[in-house]
């Protein structure tokens, strides 16, 4: 469709563009960090000289805690400042999280960085509803690909450099981090030049209509635009329908209307909406397994470093955890693309294929807490990640195939909190020195037993469901035969 004469905007097809282009800049650059899989190494090493109780223990679980803490009011205040201000906090506490780790020194004041760290996790999810804002329904889908692939080619090539300036430069690992701030800067300048969004989901919605030099379609109960339909000038009656059409309709439709919403009518429309969505068992079953098996990933790749320098310390040997973050996101990059030519009817084995993903996922993590070799703690590592990649993009396929993205962003949420919430009490007790405080190969097999029990409920979940099922074909097929031809 054209712009409208005079009316100073671009098309339709253009808009999306250059917000697009400036939001995947911003992921790159925010997710470009040579020092992240090196990060363990770093605060256990002479530059923090932390001893492994205090970044196990004391540190480390201050992310979770936060990042649970933080995470539904940023939710809220995602769609009521929307968007573009969150993002730019969340480059903030990038920018204030990687200065801290080059200068600050001291237990209390790395706890703070990590209080800084969850604050950059927690509002991740403007960066990701951002785009939705600016962009027609129909683009969804393609600009919420950029997105993504911004953030893990990203990743990627964040990875790669950093083993590549560790293992072959010999640069040390404060250089590396000089390195993150320097990128995660360059994507906090790039947020300001994101184009500030007039509506969001739950807040501000907008109601607008353009106007072009063809007729409309007028719905006369309510006076207000459907479609464009040229055709509808041969219609009979259209002219009567005209007339009634108040002078000022196409000035008034040309116009943003805002809806401004009080909050606490929005919460009681998302306690609805949440009833709604999680009332439909398909979904309540996948969002249990997202939830639950987003716990034990959280907790797997947080740790994991640990694991790998108290099976090998990185001081008697090259570590490659840069090379092995890279594989493991490539490969289970490849293995999402591929899951969308999967012909499975995921209504009927769904729930099996989670159970037997699931116990995969379980012997993974056995596997590198057991066997006392890097190599298989490493290759352990890389089928872990693509097993969860592949099956937290089936779930996220299958949720959002019957929701509209407003009821989407709330079940993301829900379902994140909740697994937030697990997490929290499962560090409170099993890693936190003020709870059990235990070691980190212990952990490990606490995380694996919490996989084999994940994949014994949906082994019995899907069974049931299974033989449900049939036995409901097989009567539906005997009253079939039963009836009168």
């Amino acid at each position: 469709m054209e712009a409208l004469p005079g009316s100073g905007r671009a098309p339709r097809g253009r808009c999306w563009a250059l917000p697009t282009a400036l939001l995947c800049l911003y992921g790159f650059f925010a997710s470009l960090r040579p020092s992240e899989p090196f990060l363990t190494r770093y605060l256990l090493g002479p530059d923090k000289n932390l001893t492994e109780t205090q970044v196990f223990n004391e540190i480390y679980p201050v992310w979770t805690y936060s990042y649970l803490v933080l995470l539904f009011p940023v939710f809220l205040a995602t769609d009521y400042l929307r968007y573009k201000p969150v993002i730019l906090l969340q480059g903030l506490s990038l920018i204030v999280t990687w200065f801290m780790l080059l200068y600050a020194q001291g237990l209390l004041a790395i706890q703070f960085l990590e209080f800084f760290y969850g604050l950059v996790t927690a509002t991740e999810i403007a960066y990701y509803s951002y785009i939705y804002s600016v962009v027609d329904l129909n683009l969804y889908q393609k600009v919420t690909s950029y997105c993504r692939s911004a953030t893990l080619v990203g990743y990627t090539v964040g990875s790669v450099c950093g083993q590549v300036l560790v293992s072959v430069a010999s640069w040390s690992l404060f250089s590396l981090n000089v390195i993150s701030l320097t990128c995660v800067s360059v994507a906090f300048a790039t947020a300001w030049f994101l184009p500030m969004p007039q509506k969001s989901f739950f807040f501000h919605h907008v109601v607008s209509s353009q106007v072009s030099r063809e007729m409309k379609v007028i719905d006369c109960k309510n006076r207000t635009v459907i479609r464009d339909d040229p055709a509808l000038k041969r219609v009979p009656g259209w002219e009567d329908i005209e007339l009634k059409v108040p002078l000022n309709a196409e000035e008034r439709s040309a116009e943003t209307q805002e809806q401004k919403v009080d909050i606490s009518r929005v919460l009681k429309e998302l306690w609805q909406d949440f009833l709604q969505c999680y009332s439909s068992r398909p979904m309540l079953c996948w969002s249990v397994w997202w939830s639950l098996s987003t716990c034990g990933y959280f907790q797997v790749i947080n740790y994991v470093q640990g694991l790998w320098e108290m099976v090998v310390p990185s001081q008697s040997f090259k570590i490659y955890n840069g090379g092995v973050e890279a594989v493991s996101t490539l490969l289970g990059a490849v293995a999402v693309f591929a899951v969308g030519y999967i012909k499975v009817s995921w209504a009927t084995w769904g729930e099996v294929a989670l159970a037997l993903f699931s116990l995969l996922i379980a012997a993974a993590v056995y596997v590198m807490d057991t066997v006392r070799n890097i190599w298989v703690c490493y290759a352990s590592y890389v089928i872990f990640r693509i097993v969860y990649m592949l099956l937290i993009t089936i779930a996220t396929f299958q949720i959002a195939t019957n929701l509209s993205m407003e009821r989407y962003a709330l079940v993301f949420g829900v379902n994140t909190f909740i697994a937030l919430a697990l997490q929290t009490s499962l560090t409170l007790i099993v890693v936190d020195s003020s709870g059990l405080g235990l070691n980190i190969f212990t952990q490990f097999m606490i995380y694996a037993s919490y996989f084999a029990a994940i994949s014994l409920v949906f082994l019995v979940s899907g069974t049931y469901s299974f033989i449900k099922n049939c036995r409901r074909r097989e009567e539906m097929s005997s009253r079939s035969t039963a009836s009168p031809s």
